[in-house]
C-alpha cells in the first residue's frame, strides 16, 4: 500500500488533513509532529527517510507566530526556511513527492487586485520573509514540488482567529478590529481536502504537476467583516469599532491586501472551493458540537 506521510500533525490544518483522509484511496496515512521528527535537523531528517518509505509527504509544520518572529527570527528561520530545504533534498533523494504549504506573508500587500502564483513577491515581515526562503530553498534543490499558498486559516483545532474573537467576543473584550487589512479566511478542512486531492491524483492516476499554487475560500472581506460575521453566526453580541491599521500598531507588518487568485489549483486539479461564509458556519458548526453548545 502507497504511503503518506504528514509533518505537523498537531496543528490544525495537520488535524484537518487526519479528519479527511479517507479522500485517498488506497493509501495509508503516517503522522508526526516534531516530538518525531525534527525537520529543520538535516541528520535526523535523512536518517528518517532512509528507514521509512512514502510516496508523498505533506508538510504542514511551520512557525506561524507572526508576531514573535521579529525577534525569535533564528527559529522562525528553522523551521520555515531551513526545514523546506532539508525536505527537498530528502525527497530528492529518497524519491518522494514534497507537498509544502506557504503563505499570502510573501507578497507586500500593495496591490488591488487578486495575487497571482508568478506575482512579484516581496514579504514585509519576518515571518513572510522567512516563508520566501522556504519556497526559494526548495526551488534552490531542483525540487517537483508542489508549493500552496493560502492565508487567514482558521479551524476548530488548535489557535486561530476564529477561536480567539469567539472566546474574547464572549467575554465582552473586543473594542476594535481593523477594517482596512483585507484578505480572504480560508477553512483548514478546505485546503486539507485541496491537498489530499493532489495526493490522490498523484497515488492513483500518476499525475503530477508541480509549481506554486494558491488556495483560500474564495471570496473578500476584511477582519472587520470576518469579526462581524463570526458573531453574527455564533449570536455573540458585541459593540465593535472599526480601526485603522495606524490605530492598531503591530511589531510585524501586516498586508494590506493579500487576496489570492486561486483559479490555477482549481483549474488544474478539478477542485471546487467553496464561498468563505459557507465554510465559516460549516467550521462554527463543528466547533459548536466539540463544545456542546448546541
Amino acid at each position: 500500500m502507497k504511503r503518506i506521510l504528514v509533518i505537523g500533525c498537531n496543528g490544525q490544518l495537520g488535524n484537518k488533513i487526519r479528519d479527511n483522509h479517507k479522500m485517498v484511496a488506497n493509501a495509508e496515512f503516517e503522522y508526526v509532529d516534531i516530538d518525531k521528527l525534527d525537520i529543520s535537523n538535516l541528520e535526523a531528517t535523512t536518517s528518517f527517510f532512509a528507514n521509512n518509505k512514502f510516496e508523498v509527504v505533506i508538510n504542514c509544520a511551520a512557525y506561524t507566530a507572526v508576531e514573535k518572529a521579529e525577534d525569535d527570527l533564528e527559529n522562525a528561520t528553522l523551521a520555515n526556511a531551513v526545514a523546506p530545504r532539508n525536505l527537498a533534498k530528502c525527497a530528492n533523494k529518497f524519491g518522494f513527492k514534497l507537498i509544502h504549504v506557504s503563505t499570502d506573508y510573501v507578497f507586500d500587500g500593495q496591490a488591488n487586485t487578486p495575487y497571482c502564483e508568478d506575482a512579484p513577491t516581496n514579504p514585509q515581515s519576518a515571518y513572510g520573509r522567512t516563508k520566501l526562503e522556504g519556497e526559494q530553498n526548495i526551488a534552490a534543490e531542483n525540487c517537483d514540488a508542489v508549493i500552496v499558498r493560502t492565508a487567514w486559516l482558521y479551524s476548530e483545532h488548535g489557535n486561530n482567529y476564529v477561536k480567539t474573537m469567539i472566546r474574547l467576543g464572549s467575554e465582552g473584550k473586543i473594542k476594535g478590529v481593523v477594517f482596512d487589512q483585507v484578505g480572504t479566511p480560508t477553512y483548514a478542512g478546505d485546503l486539507a481536502k485541496a491537498l489530499l486531492k493532489i495526493s490522490d491524483i498523484y497515488l492513483n492516476n500518476g499525475e503530477w504537476h508541480g509549481g506554486i499554487y494558491h488556495f483560500t475560500n474564495r471570496g473578500v472581506c476584511s477582519w472587520y467583516d470576518f469579526t462581524m460575521h463570526i458573531f453574527r453566526l455564533t449570536k455573540i453580541e458585541a459593540e465593535v469599532k472599526p480601526l485603522l491599521t495606524s490605530e492598531y500598531p503591530t511589531k510585524a507588518t501586516r498586508p494590506t491586501y493579500s487576496v489570492l487568485n486561486t483559479r490555477k489549483i482549481s483549474e488544474t486539479f478539478g477542485i471546487n472551493i467553496p464561498y468563505w461564509t459557507d465554510s465559516l458556519r460549516e467550521m462554527i458548526d463543528r466547533y459548536s458540537k466539540i463544545n456542546g453548545q448546541c
